[in-house]
């Protein structure tokens, strides 16, 4: 009866936890974007005692790994694996900034797990702000075949010792949403090990992490949290290292309301990231609570970052019809931040997707040296 209650206890602490965690964002780091030689010079500056590095990207690019922690529980993190994806670094840089102004917490947090945290695993594209590496290999499809030289890292250090948890660390892009309203703000995934996408113990271990940071954030950021699709991919590598037998939570950092720096966003990815490390070592590498995750709602992919609705064009014939922008990232020579180019990506009838932005043509001009939009083409007209 004293075990089955001291269960419980830990089941609903773990689920109503409260660190009185307090978020501070890291000043070094203002912007989206991340140099690799900035966050180099940080970590030269400010984390030397806690740094190796572990080797080099293809272009010669310095990979580190940060180890902090002196308990029994061995957790592996990677962050821009995607080199487009600075809030999985950003949400390191502002925990550990956030922690030393709040040293007891640190304390009694990091005397249960064991981190280690492999910073910007893609230099390369990180540096020229693409999806892939130097080599234009999608780095999360590339663990079987390990073609790039960061994937062969990252396979390395994770069966270099017995690591309990793993933590895939990604940005997803603004078409999702929790419910064809709000954003997907963050999202979560236990990844399926086969096609039939079967509840292991070792996805119920990732699971009961995922059930403890809804359970915590649902209430900051309500109706933003989803979960992603378990679809079995076979290259990957989240679904691989589940295979292995690693329990690995996915994050994947979305759209915040108004906000395409994802200010917000950051803010959120550091506290999810606080509450995964908090609750794994509450669980003790147990499953308390993982029937929650169902109940997170899946991405819909239901938007658009803004669509022109009701646009007459100058055409010969009567032709009104709706226009979708996407905004393009990119890093422009120089340039410390990051740029918005909106970009057509869809012309014609779009009453089944919502746009962030709306706009409402009717009785409006198109202004434009072209009679049409140009689908996949820089956006050259406006509406008056």
């Amino acid at each position: 009866f004293i075990s089955f209650c001291c269960i419980f206890e830990k089941r609903n602490f773990i689920h109503n936890m409260n660190f009185n965690f307090q978020y501070q964002k890291n000043p070094n780091f203002p912007n989206r974007y991340i140099s690799p030689e900035s966050l180099h010079q940080f970590i030269y500056e400010n984390l030397s005692d806690y740094v190796s590095e572990i080797g080099k990207s293809t272009l010669g690019l310095p990979i580190y790994k940060f180890s902090y922690g002196s308990g029994d529980i061995n957790i592996l993190a990677w962050s821009q694996m995607h080199g487009n994806e600075s809030n999985s670094t950003h949400c390191m840089l502002d925990l550990w900034y956030s922690l030393e102004s709040q040293p007891e917490l640190k304390e009694r947090i990091f005397k249960n797990i064991s981190l280690d945290f492999i910073f910007m695993l893609n230099p390369d594209g990180s540096k020229a702000w693409t999806r892939r590496n130097a080599l234009d290999i999608d780095m999360n499809r590339d663990y079987l075949q390990g073609a790039s030289c960061e994937m062969q890292l990252l396979k390395e250090v994770a069966f270099s010792k017995k690591y309990d948890y793993g933590f895939n660390l990604h940005e997803q892009r603004t078409l999702f949403s929790t419910d064809g309203r709000n954003p997907a703000t963050l999202s979560f995934l236990a990844p399926s090990q086969d096609f039939d996408r079967t509840v292991t113990e070792t996805r119920k271990k990732s699971m009961a992490v995922i059930s403890a940071i809804y359970n915590v954030l649902k209430t900051q950021i309500p109706n933003q949290i989803a979960r992603y699709s378990d679809e079995f991919y076979p290259t990957s590598t989240g679904d691989n290292l589940m295979k292995a037998g690693i329990p690995v939570v996915l994050f994947e950092g979305g759209h915040f309301p108004d906000d395409y720096q994802r200010f917000g966003t950051r803010k959120y990815y550091t506290i999810a990231l606080f509450t995964a490390l908090s609750s794994i070592g509450l669980l003790e590498n147990k499953t308390f609570g993982y029937e929650r995750y169902f109940e997170i709602p899946e991405n819909k992919e239901s938007h658009f970052d803004i669509i022109y609705r009701n646009v007459k064009l100058n055409t010969d014939f009567e032709c009104v019809l709706d226009v979708a922008v996407q905004f393009k990232e990119e890093i422009k020579e120089g340039e410390t931040e990051i740029s918005f180019v909106p970009i057509v990506v869809e012309v014609g009838d779009l009453h089944r997707k919502k746009g962030w932005k709306e706009i409402d043509c009717t009785g409006k001009k198109f202004i434009s040296q072209n009679k049409f939009p140009k689908l996949d083409a820089v956006q050259n007209f406006t509406i008056e």
